[in-house]
């Protein structure tokens, strides 16, 4: 095992991808001569030259059209937005082209591409510059959505989305870019599609997914001093979206909470309680408690924001009331 930043992670991935695979390119705002708005290229330019990792202009839907041409002609780009804020401009060419032109061809093209970059709220990014997309990505049929919360996980998972033959959204964080984490020294792949228990726990199940997950830890360390053992599920992908791994967990807590950063109304904790009331209603022994964003844009004032944002405290106190419902 070796320890990387999160960035350096993320940076090996598609290094190991494109020294396998000349097919495979990135390009976006700043990842060739600035080493990636965030460092997460670093010496790709480099190693890899001009014509395969690409500065492009401030034109989202421009360079997004270009990359899902070239997949349909057999490349397998690899798109960096600086922010999936600004995955709007393009989010027509993602969603009317890419998400659905394996099934508009009859199946003669294939999109094998990644759109990849930060989500959510960064700091004082203010209102335009800190929203979760997850859920809407997630709610189209083509894509795969993947969302990691470490550097172990991400370059498993970026790997095998590059591999992919469909179009990926994979959604990073700027406030994880430095966090460190161990890595196998060889090789390795994360199949998409499959949830990490993180913790293992028997008094409550706690699902949430990329850096908010953080607060869910807090959360159970204090909690465990209280003698409450959570468990604790990462999704790691929100579509495919691991649905047995949290009715088993829930079938042995019977409890359940949902962190996710992102705002209240039909988002993807939205869709889990749906899932876990269907196909495991009977084991519940507490309604399941779902915990978002307030439901406004995100303020710029570091007191608001604060209070905008879920918290350990929050999670803890959602826990202690599916346990002693008060």
């Amino acid at each position: 095992m070796k320890t990387v930043q999160f960035r350096e992670a993320i940076a090996e991935a598609m290094s190991e991808e494109m020294r396998r695979d000349e097919s495979i390119f990135l390009m976006g705002e700043e990842v060739a001569q600035y080493n990636g708005a965030y460092k997460a290229s670093k010496g790709m330019l480099d190693e890899f030259g001009a014509k395969r990792v690409i500065d492009t202009p401030i034109s989202e839907a421009g360079f997004s059209g270009i990359a899902i041409g070239s997949a349909m002609n057999g490349n397998r780009p690899i798109v960096e937005f600086m922010t999936f804020n600004f995955s709007l401009v393009a989010i027509d060419q993602i969603i009317n082209n890419a998400a659905k032109m394996r099934q508009m061809s009859g199946g003669q093209f294939n999109i094998p591409i990644v759109f990849r970059g930060p989500t959510g709220s960064a700091g004082q990014l203010a209102a335009t510059h800190s929203q979760s997309f997850e859920n809407w990505y997630a709610n189209t049929p083509g894509l795969k959505v993947v969302v990691p919360s470490n550097p172990k996980d991400a370059k498993g998972l970026l790997k095998s989305a590059i591999r992919d033959d469909d179009p990926v959204i994979f959604m990073e964080s700027e406030q994880m870019y430095g966090d460190k984490g161990e890595i196998p020294e060889g090789e390795y792949l994360i199949p998409l599609g499959v949830a990490d228990i993180k913790r293992k726990g028997k008094d409550v199940t706690i699902v949430s997914f990329g850096k908010i997950i953080k607060e869910a830890y807090k959360a159970a360390d204090e909690l465990l001093e209280q003698g409450v053992e959570c468990e604790i599920i990462d999704l790691r992908t929100i579509r495919p979206m691991d649905y047995k791994a949290i009715i088993e967990s829930v079938k042995k807590t019977n409890r359940l909470v949902i962190l996710e950063e992102a705002w209240p109304f039909g988002n993807v904790a939205t869709e889990i309680t749906y899932e876990v009331q269907k196909q495991a209603f009977d084991y519940l022994d507490a309604p399941i408690q779902k915990l978002n964003t307030a439901d406004t844009p995100a303020p710029f004032s570091p007191v608001l924001l604060e209070e905008w944002l879920p918290n350990s405290n929050d999670v803890v106190k959602a826990v202690k009331k599916v346990l002693y419902k008060n």
